[in-house]
């Protein structure tokens, strides 16, 4: 199995990609683009819709349209992609921080993190949406919040810390969306072993995109590192599984920033990558306001 290139667009930083199984498509954003983006994987084709301002992520809607987790706070969007309301304000100061990763859980609530820009403090935190538009605080204290994942039992909630090189773990109530009992799921030690965006198959297992490592992870629910894949770019983001069988694993990428020494070598970064695995993902859930 390796990745292949099935969107060279050279995004600046690529992220959130999200299969949308009703329309057959991957969505993903490009955060310093800043657009939200519809990938058709049957044709080739890419439809960009731009942001005013970054876009850290987004999920899926029910019956149509997307949640949006803009740099002023959050949003709704139509299903064109086109902005509709701001619902919440951001809970942070935008000069210097900015909503990043997130999804939904089982229960169609939106968990967003967002990221300290200056990289001086563990100064951010992992929000939490509900159906009803009520943002509450899940868990605070670290610098980047990535990572976003859960069980196929919905069971045990993952997040990561790109620049702590760790992801952690918590036991997880899918009923109240409370979570409990830390613990570090895998921790490594190398510069490059960062781990960004992710994403859980039928199995448990735990697929992460190392951000300048080049590479993503295979990882046991008992965080035992079973595979590594390299990809055609240095700093791959996210996973996600898409496909009408859910066995193809897309993984976006970024491409500002990186030198030019980089890029000759690697002139797909900023694309999309994708390959095919044996075990199939899990459906994305949806927003549920």
């Amino acid at each position: 199995m390796s990745f292949r290139c099935v969107l060279d667009i050279q995004a600046k930083l690529g992220e959130c990609p999200i299969w949308s199984a009703r329309d057959k498509a991957l969505y993903w954003c490009d955060i310093d683009g800043p657009t939200l983006n519809r990938f058709d994987p049957a044709t080739g084709e890419n439809r960009a819709t731009r942001m005013p301002e970054s876009i850290g992520s987004f999920a899926l809607r029910k019956p149509a349209g997307f949640i949006v987790a803009l740099r002023s706070g959050i949003w709704l969007a139509r299903a064109d992609r086109t902005l509709d309301r701001r619902i919440l304000a951001a809970p942070y100061d935008p000069a210097h921080h900015r909503f990043n990763d997130g999804r939904c859980d089982a229960a169609g609530r939106f968990f967003v993190g967002y990221m300290n820009e200056k990289r001086d403090a563990p100064s951010a935190a992992l929000m939490c949406v509900d159906a009803s538009g009520r943002m509450t605080e899940v868990f605070a204290g670290f610098t980047i919040s990535n990572g976003l994942g859960w069980s196929p039992d919905g069971r045990t909630m993952y997040h990561s810390d790109t620049p702590a090189h760790i992801v952690r773990a918590f036991d997880y109530d899918v009923a109240t969306g409370k979570i409990a009992n830390e613990r570090v799921f895998k921790q490594w030690q190398g510069e490059t072993d960062r781990p960004d965006g992710a994403a859980v198959d039928s199995a448990g297992n735990y697929w992460s995109a190392f951000y300048r490592g080049g590479k993503v992870v295979q990882i046991s629910p008992r965080g035992e590192t079973l595979a590594e894949y390299p990809v055609p770019a240095m700093c791959p983001t996210m996973c996600a599984f898409g496909g009408p069988d859910l066995r193809t694993l897309y993984v976006t990428s970024a491409r500002g920033g990186r030198d030019a020494q980089e890029l000759a070598r690697l002139p797909q970064s900023g694309g999309i990558f994708a390959m095919t695995v044996d075990v199939p993902g899990l459906p994305e859930p949806y927003f549920a306001g």
